[in-house]
């Protein structure tokens, strides 16, 4: 039986670290490895296939410099770790279980300050399982989940029950979802999110910041579901063609702040239920909602947030309602409508004439989904300019914009940055 010598360096051995040297004997579980490392030691994991799962009850950095690959049996979760300040680095985890009642993970944190950077994870059914912690970081991940429809994937990362956390600089890549769950407080930022049924999903998790991440071709882009006070911020939503998907969406959720985001070619460009309190408002502002079926889409009885500065292009419908009031009552100002027909005599920029928008013949489709396909018909185009040429009744007024601004040269073509997985500065 051969020794395996695997080299780690002693950071709780006081102001001078030294080198430590730890034999295994035919070592090829992971787990031998990680109870011979003294607690505090950075445990530089040899190039190879591992055996897990692995219990991690020590503070300690699992470094596998990308050559080294951690796999579990098909059963549970592959690294569970329960003492706080674990780093693990640079692995390739794969071969979870598919247990959702058992939420079997690449990799289940429970302890708090745990540092998740730089792996790959694979053939996994939940990706990172944050449970119940803080502070923890997560970034510059590759993460894809088992190969099975949307609903039963797990998420690519899962945070319950914590504050402080950071979800940073990840590429999930065909998960179920990205999810917030009764935690507040957390930063997800410079993530890109592809392939999922939510890209992201906040469930009773307030003050949240959502910022500079991509989401691609997701059902759904952003669900905020029961979550007060999120901040959503220049962030790419774009091609979430769901059925009743959407670029963004709220419900029962407010005092939120949603500003400089693109919201591109989704069904909706976003979805929002009337406030359901006078101080439960959302902001809007300075979005770019382009390209989507719907720019945005209001459902309740009355309006009151507050929609100013946006720029609506090339939707195919600028604004639509399930009652009168859900857009009227909202406080529109200031955004840009491409279909706007007034004039700017002035020059100031600023329409000499508010935008209002009535409902014509697009109540046809609104009110009956499968008529959507024909949105841009001869026959449906027919009858829309026939009712705005000479309505049968009086169009249903949807909302006023009472000083529009003049859209600016139409600029360049639009296009993503290069993405590149990556961890905040230390």
């Amino acid at each position: 039986m051969r020794a395996l010598l695997v080299m780690a360096l002693c950071t709780a051995c006081g102001a001078e670290p030294r080198a430590v040297t730890v034999t295994v004997h035919g070592a090829r579980r992971l787990q031998q490895l990680v109870d011979a490392a003294p607690a505090g030691s950075v445990l530089l994991v040899p190039a190879g296939t591992w055996s897990g799962p692995v219990l991690i009850e020590k503070a300690l950095t699992l470094e596998g410099a990308g050559a080294a690959v951690v796999t579990g049996n098909g059963r549970g979760t592959v690294i569970t770790v329960r003492a706080s300040g674990v780093t693990l680095r640079g692995l390739r985890v794969t071969g979870s279980g598919e247990s959702h009642d058992a939420m079997d993970a690449a990799l289940l944190i429970e302890a708090d300050d745990s540092r998740i950077e730089n792996n790959s994870l694979d053939d996994v059914l939940f990706g990172v399982f944050v449970k119940g912690v803080h502070r923890a970081l997560i970034c510059g991940n590759v993460i894809t989940s088992k190969l099975e429809d949307h609903s039963l994937r797990g998420d690519g990362v899962r945070v319950w029950n914590g504050s402080g956390n950071r979800v940073f600089g990840n590429d999930v890549v065909n998960a179920r979802d990205v999810t917030l769950a009764n935690a507040r407080d957390n930063l997800v930022a410079h993530n890109r999110i592809r392939g999922g049924r939510y890209g992201l999903q906040l469930v009773f998790a307030p003050g949240n910041v959502i910022e500079d991440n991509v989401l691609d071709g997701n059902l759904t882009g952003i669900a905020v579901l029961y979550s007060n006070g999120v901040a959503i911020r220049r962030n790419v939503v774009q091609h979430s063609r769901g059925v009743s998907g959407a670029g963004l969406v709220f419900k029962e959720s407010g005092q939120a702040i949603v500003e400089d985001n693109d919201v591109i070619h989704c069904a909706v460009g976003a979805r929002t239920n009337s406030p359901t309190s006078p101080d439960a408002i959302i902001s809007f502002s300075r979005n770019r909602f382009a390209h989507n079926l719907a720019g945005m889409d209001f459902y309740g009885e009355n309006g009151g947030h507050v929609i100013h500065d946006n720029r609506f292009e090339r939707n195919l419908a600028q604004v639509t309602v399930s009652a009168a009031m859900s857009a009227r009552g909202n406080d529109w100002l200031g955004n840009t409508w491409d279909d706007y027909e007034g004039f700017d005599r002035d020059g100031d920029r600023v329409g000499d004439t508010p935008h209002d928008i009535y409902a014509f013949a697009d109540r046809i489709w609104q009110e009956t989904p499968q008529a959507t396909f024909f949105r841009n018909a001869p026959a449906l185009e027919l009858i829309d300019f026939l009712e705005r040429l000479a309505p049968f009744a009086s169009p249903e007024l949807t909302l006023s914009d009472p000083k529009p601004r003049i859209a600016p040269v139409v600029p360049a073509p639009w296009s993503l940055p290069a993405f590149h997985p990556s961890c905040p500065p230390r």
